[in-house]
């Protein structure tokens, strides 16, 4: 991969939306988490998404930014085959608070069972991609003043 002349894992750390293709073609907006050179997305038995991957794990993935203001236009390209892995809560804690912000009490409820019920009997996992394919591209231009 050629240097993209931006940091990658500092643009990966924002609170960006991702969106994931499947076979289908189905693509969906996720949020995501970015450590350990993979993607972490939530999902479960009541999501389409679980169903999917189950049933090819093959998988692409998109994290952009366009800002007419500034002309900074930003892009990561994932692909590769997903996994569905045990939850765990600090990760969940993680990934959870850099979309709602650090105060739980804030959020809404239906974000905070995904930490204190029980994932094995909600269903929750996590989608984990490791890219085997992995593209940053910078498209920024010039705006006049």
């Amino acid at each position: 991969m050629d240097a993209p002349g931006f940091d990658v894992d500092a643009f990966l750390q924002q609170p960006l939306t991702a969106r994931i293709a499947t076979s289908g073609p189905t693509v969906r907006p996720v949020w995501f988490l970015w450590e350990e050179g993979a993607f972490w997305i939530l999902t479960g038995p009541w999501a389409r998404l679980f169903d999917r991957v189950k049933g090819d794990p093959n998988v692409a993935l998109v994290v952009d930014e366009c800002d007419l203001a500034t002309g900074r236009v930003r892009q990561v390209i994932a692909r590769g085959r997903a996994e569905l892995v045990p939850f765990d809560v600090p990760r969940g804690r993680r990934k959870l608070a850099r979309y709602l912000g650090a105060d739980e009490a804030l959020w809404d409820a239906r974000f905070l069972h995904y930490l204190h019920d029980d994932p094995g009997g909600r269903g929750t996992m996590w989608l984990r991609l490791v890219p085997a394919s992995f593209t940053a591209t910078d498209l920024s231009y010039s705006v006049a003043s």
